[in-house]
């Protein structure tokens, strides 16, 4: 491998090694980055297919009358508690659902501790959040099924799983750069890259490979230049902290003067602890509806109830192209009088935060409609597919060389293997955190806890069972052998959930619920995709397999001739 870093002829072909240990380097955790990230794009609708037991009104109700029995129920279980939340079924978000806090008291360990830690205050008081989903149509609380859920999937592609937050960022960081590098640096050595997109050479093996990696990294290039630059700024305050510490000291608490004055808000009241009688959350809502000609309410957050200082804030969830609309009002809690119009006083921004949010909204894509989404999904994927042949495109070239030279390399075949487990066994994983949603009994204890561990056990199994196929199988055969499994994990899901749920394919078309049909229907076409791969990769391994099995006939037959010219 000595030879790959020497750096020889124009600057051009000096990126060349750049480029490609660039991508390798952290290849792995990229592709499950790509794939993870990918996910995120449709989380709230992985999320409505992991809790099938909600069942989705067909019939249009207003959103004053959920608010009054989200109220009614608000009442019933938490009427002490300072601070409500209601989140309105509205776009993406299929549930009503109410939050609320409640006072906990600490136990004597944890007094204890504290006081050991030197940090017990006694008139310091503890609360502890509670949320319930409610039938829009009665108010009652529905039993939903507790799920990981489509948000685990976001969080890991940044946060990843298992690791300190503060960690994972960094490395995830870390990727980012790498694969910033290696886009450039690929722009850079690739001086035909536009003619190299229009040519694909079928059956032709490295050739091919190579093809298929100039294809999935041309045609969505603006995409990976887009959401790996935007990503480093994502996460730029964690590992850029210096300049921050420069200005703001290095305190547990010194970042937040930096980010009070780096994104200026409207400061809300704190509690003033003098009693008060509070207004209903419905008071204000025909006032809001006026002010926003009617335009439906993304939430509504009751603060600092009971207390003389108590507010409500409504807000209005959207978007003006790629900046946040900030249609937030803030009504006095106790004579619901108007105190902050936030649409109509604009807070200014300085040109700095207006990139960094524009930056984020890209990353984000919460922006975007339906189609514009799946073209995020779909060019997700082509990262993590520019990933994964990237990865395939090293360890066939240095095969192919170390046939040649007659010296085969036991790591390059256990890097060969680990491909495949990377490759094909994190989307196994993932296809059975689904079959973990409906297969792990509901009574089961912190079960969104046992559905990530079985993803990270089915893979780590599939990372072992490669391993375990070098001196088995052939690389093609492993490969087949994951793929079809693969495609008969995802194709079976919509079985899955109609046998596990009130759910299934046709009834959920007919009731035009997209969510859940849309699900199984990526499904069905994401295991069509595998198995189509299986079913290419087998005939060329069939193939393979004929012409040795006839040049071996070839040989004896010429053998068998050379006898019978010897013995006459």
């Amino acid at each position: 491998m000595k030879q790959d870093f020497i750096v020889e002829g124009t600057f051009r072909q000096s990126m060349n090694w750049l480029h490609t240990w660039a991508g390798l380097v952290l290849g792995w955790v990229l592709f499950f980055m790509f794939i993870t990230g990918s996910a995120g794009y449709f989380d709230d609708e992985i999320s409505r297919w992991m809790q099938p037991n909600v069942v989705i009104e067909n019939t249009a109700i207003e959103q004053d009358e959920m608010l009054v029995l989200a109220e009614k129920r608000l009442i019933e279980v938490g009427d002490d508690s300072p601070e409500w939340f209601v989140d309105f079924p509205i776009g993406r978000e299929a549930f009503l659902s109410i939050w609320w806090q409640e006072e906990i008291f600490l136990t004597d360990e944890e007094i204890a501790i504290k006081v050991a830690a030197d940090n017990y205050d006694p008139e310091e008081k503890h609360w502890k959040w509670h949320d319930e989903v409610l039938d829009q149509q009665t108010g009652q609380p529905i039993k939903v099924r507790e799920t990981a859920g489509g948000r685990s999937l976001y969080r890991m592609h940044y946060a990843l799983h298992y690791i300190p937050t503060r960690l994972a960022y960094w490395l995830t960081s870390l990727s980012s750069m790498f694969m910033l590098v290696a886009l450039i640096t690929g722009i850079i050595i690739h001086k035909k890259i536009f003619i190299d997109f229009f040519t694909f050479r079928t059956r032709k093996g490295q050739k091919s490979w190579l093809d298929m990696h100039n294809l999935l990294s041309v045609l969505p290039l603006p995409f990976h230049l887009m959401i790996t630059y935007s990503g480093l700024i994502f996460l730029m305050f964690t590992t850029i902290p210096a300049p921050i510490a420069a200005s703001y000291g290095t305190e547990e608490n010194s970042r937040e003067p930096f980010f009070d004055e780096l994104f200026p808000h409207e400061e809300h009241k704190e509690a003033a602890g003098v009693s008060a009688e509070m207004i209903s959350m419905s008071t204000v809502f025909a006032d809001a509806q006026q002010r926003w000609n009617g335009a439906p309410l993304r939430y509504i957050g009751f603060e600092n109830r009971h207390d003389i200082n108590a507010h409500l804030e409504l807000s209005q969830y959207g978007y003006s192209g790629l900046d946040h609309n900030g249609q937030e009002l803030i009504y006095d809690g106790v004579s619901g009088q108007l105190q902050h119009d936030l649409a109509a006083k604009h807070i200014e921004k300085s040109a700095a935060v207006t990139f960094y949010d524009v930056m984020i909204n890209l990353h984000e894509g919460l922006f975007s409609n339906s189609l514009l989404r799946w073209l995020y999904f779909f060019s997700g994927l082509a990262g993590a597919g520019m990933i994964a042949t990237g990865m395939i495109l090293w360890v066939h070239k240095r095969r192919t060389r170390a046939q040649k030279a007659a010296r085969p390399s036991k790591g390059l075949i256990m890097v060969e293997y680990t491909n495949l487990g990377a490759i094909v066994g994190f989307p196994i994983a993932i296809a059975a955190y689904f079959w973990a949603n409906r297969l792990i009994p509901i009574t089961v204890e912190h079960r969104d806890d046992w559905e990530m561990n079985t993803l990270f056990i089915t893979w780590g199994l599939m990372l072992i069972y490669s391993l375990f196929s070098i001196n088995r199988y052939t690389i093609n055969q492993a490969w087949i052998k994951q793929l079809s499994f693969a495609a008969i994990a995802f194709a079976l899901l919509p079985l899955l959930n109609a046998i596990s749920s009130q759910h299934n394919l046709i009834i959920d078309i007919i009731n035009n619920d997209w969510m859940m049909a849309g699900f199984d229907l990526s499904m069905i076409g994401i295991g069509v995709c595998f198995g189509f791969a299986a079913h290419i990769l087998n005939k060329k391994e069939q193939a393979s397999l004929l012409a040795t099995t006839s040049q071996s006939k070839n040989k004896l037959a010429q053998l068998a001739s050379k006898v019978a010219s010897s013995s006459s």
